[in-house]
Parts: C-alpha cells; structure tokens; sequence
C-alpha cells in the first residue's frame, strides 16, 4: 500500500516550477549524458555515514572509475571488496538515472530482502535532501519503489527465479550476486536476460564467493578479452566490462588496518572478503601469487593468425611445439616457439578450424621464417620443432611425412621410449599421465623461478585456468589449455635435448627445490 506524501519530503507530481539561472545551469549540468552522473553526486547526492552523520558524497578515486564504468558501459560486472562504498556509488548513480532518463524502469535485486531494502533507503534518503529545483515529482513512494512523474520508477525486489520476468528493464542492479544460492542465481539470470534484449543496462557488483557460481561465469567470461587474433576488448565475450578495485585503494586503509582484519577474520577471509579472490578447494599448478605478478605483452608483429613477441637472432636456438587437434570448431591446436638460452617466448599460434594438414603446413612456414631471418648454416640447424603423437597427433605425423621431413627447417625432435632394456625411438612425443605430471612439475619450476619468460596474454590467461583437477592437472570447466598443453610439450623438449646441451641442463635444474601441489582424487 502506497505510503501517504503529506508530510513526507517528497516533490508532489506535475507541480509548475520557476529556476533561477544558477538553478538552470545546475540542471543543465546534471543533465549532460556524460558528465551528468558525476556531477550530482558530487553537489547534491547526499549519505547518511554511520560515524559522521548526514554528509555530502565524496566519491573515492576508485568510485569514480566505478561510477564511470557504470554510465560508460552497457554491461557492467563488478568484483569489490567489502565496506568499499560500491552500494552507495550504485545508490547514486540509480537515483540520477531515475530522474534524468525519462521513463526508464530500474530493478533492483539483491540476495537478502534486507539489502534490497537497504539499497531503497539510500536512494529514499538522497530523494528527500535534494532540492526541489532538481528532483522529480514523485507519484508514488514506498519503502521497496519509487515512481516519478516523469515516467521512470525504481523497484526493489529479493533475487529469484522468477524476479524481473515479464518486465521491461532500463537498468538492472544485482547486489552481492555471488551471495544468492546457485540453483536460484541461474536460474534468475536465464528468465531476466531476454528482459534486457530491448537495450537495457545491467551492473552486477559482488565480493567473490565460489568459482562455479553464476558471479563467477559472468565476471570469468568478462575478462576473456582476447579475439581468435590475441587483441584485447573493453568488454568480455558475454559483452560485459569487468571492474576490480583493490582494499588498498581506499584512502583510509593500509597496511596497518590489513594485518589488523587478517587478525580479526583470518587469512581465508581476508582474501576472499578484501583481496576479492576466489577462495575454493581447486588448485593452481603456478602459485598464485606468481601468476597475479605475470603480465604479458602486445605482439610486435602478426603473420597471419600466428602472433609474434620478439624478432629472430642469429646466435639463438628455437623450439616449436605443436599441439594438434581435429580443427572442426572444437579443441584448439596450438603451436609455442620458444629461444635458447633464457626459455623466452618468441611466438604462438592457435585456432580451431584449421584442418591438422594445414597445422603442419603452419608449423613449417614458421620453421622457414625463423631459418631465413636467423640465416641458418647447413648441418648446424638452430631449430627444434615436435608434436604430441598421441590420438590426432597420428595424423600430424602422417601430415609430416606427405609433406617430406626433408622439406621442413631444423630437426624432427623426438622422445626415446624406453621398453625394458630396449630403446626404441618412435616421432615426436606420447603424452601419458605420469609424463604430463612431470611436465607440469618442470614447467612450475621453470614459472617460479623466473627461468621462463611468457611474453602472451593469453597463454597467462589460460595459466590461471589450469587446476589440479582429480590426479592430473587441466582447465577449469568451461576453458582452454591448448596453449599450455604445447608449452607442457615445450619443456618435455628441453628434456631431451638437456642430454646433450650443457646450457640446457643448467636451465631445467635452476630452482629444483620448487615444490609442486599435488592433485586431488575428488570423489
């Protein structure tokens, strides 16, 4: 039932109004579909602190940027810490939307019906301390909506299944979307999605809780920047723009009042609630630590689909490792070149619709490009190249011999098979399980110990992805790890030729003390 507006401080509906010019060119300003959304925060969106009272919102340097990826962009997911100031940013940026983007319907959905509840009460009290001059009439007022007389109206609600289904939505905003129960989460987002199609906004903002909740698919898929090609997007390849703020971001925090919360709430806690980490049971191969510190680089060049890091020096070795797959849109098939001595990438490949035949004709046009510019002597060859032989890897071995060993640049490396005391010799690399664990273990090794240098935004990408999964280690549900399956393959190849190359054996036994985590058998 509608609450009552006399003596409430409301402004009636269709009320006539006269401005001053100073009034005027405030409007004006609050009005500007760019600069608008700042500009009333900062002059006339007021907060109720809980030590200072009634004050004027001053938005944090990182509450801008919120603030501004919120207006920016169409879909926004956001991974703050607590006690941040994101639901009072978002309290803000709703009530300017509502008042200056004439009929536009805001859903508001939060995990509890308290918070929805909280949210409402900073929009309410902002409302009634605005001037008149500013704010719209109000035609209804309630504690869980509001209605305006220029046609919008905000709505509070708890999230379900069924929140939001049959409206049509201008602005959507989850609360602490990470907090609501999956099965309720998935659901949720399957019904209000097609709610949206009509060109409606949505910001998401949670702390992390689980990497398998519906917060976590949006905020993961968001942060896949990168097309076929390895450019980086704005926007992820579910059309969201993810924003993170750090706790140390904010000005009244530092590290004194961090060790003081670990204290308080333990470890655990801490980087879950502050760090806005994922804190979950699945394990990274690279510490990470390690891989938080990685950044990759802009390729220097692109020949075709193959993207380059670093130019080919005469005095250097190469390895090519080639991951192969059936190219029919499935599995990616990748291909990492790396230089000896220092274990830097130089190049990489990947794509999942080039037949395997054409896979082997890549890898060797690499092999010619790095022959001509490192002006390779006969009988000295500086290249290595390889392929995993195991299931399709057959028809990369079948690809090579149609096409004539001969006709590719630098030697065919291959792993001795040892069967009792007979060694036999077979082309390229057979990956079992007890050779992709040692693999692994190496490659942590060489990671951790700044031995490699991974120059791709993408294979680091899909290194954060790759988790000791029952007693191996693989991709997370729903990624990749074609460009880590070559660079497993990569370091098997250093493993061979270590037996004849004194630099190479120097490099795969610095830092052995690395101590590997071990899988898990999940049952």
């Amino acid at each position: 039932m509608g609450k009552s507006l006399e003596g409430v401080l409301v402004k009636k509906a269709h009320v006539r109004q006269r401005w001053s010019e100073e009034e005027i060119s405030h409007l004006a300003k609050c009005s500007d579909p760019v600069t608008g959304p700042e500009y009333f925060i900062r002059n006339f969106f007021y907060i109720q602190h809980p030590t200072r009272g009634q004050m004027l919102f001053e938005p944090f340097e990182f509450q801008t940027r919120l603030l501004y990826s919120y207006h920016h962009y169409r879909f926004n997911v956001n991974m703050m810490p607590r006690q941040t100031g994101k639901t009072t940013t978002a309290a803000g940026y709703l009530l300017w939307y509502a008042m200056f983007i004439p009929d536009s319907t805001i859903l508001i959905a939060a995990h509890k019906y308290t918070g929805a509840q909280e949210i409402m009460q900073r929009i309410r009290y902002a409302y009634e301390l605005c001037p008149d001059f500013l704010r719209a009439g109000v035609t209804s007022y309630n504690k869980g909506s509001v209605e305006f007389d220029n046609g919008s109206r905000i709505v509070s609600a708890t999230t379900t299944g069924n929140t939001g289904r049959g409206m049509s939505i201008s602005l959507l905003y989850c609360d602490e979307f990470a907090f609501v129960p999956p099965n309720i989460a998935t659901e949720f987002w399957t019904s209000i999605s097609p709610t949206l199609a009509t060109g409606g906004k949505a910001i998401i903002t949670s702390t992390p809780n689980s990497d398998e909740d519906q917060f976590a698919i949006i905020w993961t898929e968001a942060n896949k920047q990168f097309d076929e090609y390895g450019n980086e997007n704005d926007v992820g390849i579910n059309g969201f723009h993810p924003f993170k703020a750090h706790w140390s971001e904010h000005p009244e925090r530092d590290e004194e009042w961090a060790n003081q919360e670990r204290s308080r709430i333990g470890e655990e806690r801490f980087r879950r609630e502050h760090e806005c980490e994922f804190i979950i049971f699945d394990e990274t191969l690279i510490n990470s630590i390690t891989l938080s510190e990685m950044k990759g680089v802009e390729p220097i060049m692109k020949m075709g689909q193959t993207r380059w890091y670093d130019r080919i020096k005469k005095d250097k070795t190469y390895l090519i490792s080639l991951d192969p797959s059936l190219g029919t849109g499935g599995d990616y098939a990748a291909i990492e070149v790396f230089e000896l001595p220092g274990m830097a990438q130089v190049a990489e490949w990947q794509h999942n619709n080039t037949p395997v035949q054409q896979q082997v004709r890549i890898l060797k046009e690499i092999c010619k490009y790095i022959s001509e510019q490192a002006e390779q002597v006969a009988g000295s060859p500086k290249i290595y190249y390889s392929v995993e032989n195991n299931t399709l890897g057959e028809a990369a071995l079948v690809a090579i011999n149609e096409l004539g060993e001969e006709n590719i640049q630098g030697l065919f490396l291959s792993e001795p098979i040892r069967k009792g005391h007979v060694r036999k010799f077979r082309k390229g690399f057979n990956t079992t399980h007890n050779s992709k664990i040692a693999a692994c273990s190496k490659l942590k090794q060489l990671i951790e110990t700044n031995t490699i240098k991974i120059n791709s935004k993408v294979l680091i990408s899909q290194l954060k992805a790759f988790i000791a999964r029952g007693t191996t280690f693989a991709a997370k549900s729903g990624e990749s790890d074609d460009l880590v399956m070559s660079l497993l393959l990569s370091v098997r190849m250093l493993g061979v030729l270590s037996d004849w190359d004194p630099s190479v054996y120097d490099l795969l036994r610095h830092g052995e003390e690395i101590v590997m985590p071990m899988p898990i058998l999940m049952s």
